[in-house]
């Protein structure tokens, strides 16, 4: 069953834009579990621009479901993850100066150092996904280095769903072909939103994850948070080949 995890970085943003505590990021997290979303992440970017580090303290006692902490591997990222050992680290190539994420990793060129990345956040009981294009050589390639999982990095097949949706999944059915092959976990992020996601599951059943943030939160604005959710995992659970 692929599950849904929310990223609540957009809530946090709201928040900082006016000062205070509201929207209260950590209610939103208890909220997105109570109206069925099956986890939570967050990506603690070193500016603070959204979440904040004390959010992820005060998150890791309150989250049930998976706790999925996105970022660069830094040593203040490491850190983090010592601290609330989440159920998954999820380790992405930006760093502090992007605005979003925008490539998934050279597995091959930084090989060495991811694995000793993943090889300390596996001692500290964590799942690790690492964040890759729909490439074969960074599917191995996130194998050679001991991930437990990849994610796919989805923005370039939303930017061309609407052109050819045929034509925008194929190199993720191959990847995700591959990832199955060699024994890694799947899981998919980035501009994945309600036109897209049901497609994406249909091409590839075996996805463990769906991480979705922006585009949920802004549906949220009109349909309503706890009805968007469950919009979203309909995507999901009523998805049929074909």
């Amino acid at each position: 069953m692929t599950k849904l995890s929310v990223n609540i970085n957009k809530i946090a943003t709201l928040r900082n834009a006016r000062g205070g505590n509201n929207p209260n990021v950590v209610q939103t997290a208890r909220d997105c579990e109570r109206f069925g979303a099956e986890g939570i992440t967050v990506h603690p970017r070193p500016d603070e621009r959204h979440i904040r580090y004390t959010d992820v303290m005060d998150l890791k006692d309150v989250v049930t479901t998976e706790f999925n902490i996105e970022g660069y591997p830094d040593e203040r990222f490491m850190e983090i993850i010592e601290k609330v050992r989440p159920a998954q680290a999820t380790l992405v190539p930006d760093g502090p100066d992007v605005l979003t994420s925008c490539a998934g990793w050279d597995t091959v060129t930084h090989e060495e150092k991811l694995s000793e990345i993943i090889e300390e956040i596996k001692n500290m009981g964590v799942r690790t996904s690492v964040f890759v294009d729909p490439d074969l050589k960074m599917v191995d390639g996130a194998s050679k280095i001991g991930a437990d999982r990849i994610e796919l990095y989805t923005e370039p097949y939303a930017a061309h769903f609407h052109q050819d949706r045929a034509e925008a999944v194929k190199n993720y059915v191959a990847a995700a072909k591959r990832a199955k092959e060699i024994g890694l976990g799947l899981n998919a992020g980035h501009d994945l939103d309600l036109h897209n996601l049901a497609y994406l599951k249909q091409q590839i059943p075996d996805l463990d994850e769906v991480s979705i943030g922006h585009a949920l939160i802004c549906d949220a604005l009109y349909y309503g948070l706890e009805n968007t959710i469950q919009m979203y995992l309909r995507q999901i659970r009523d998805s049929k080949e074909g």
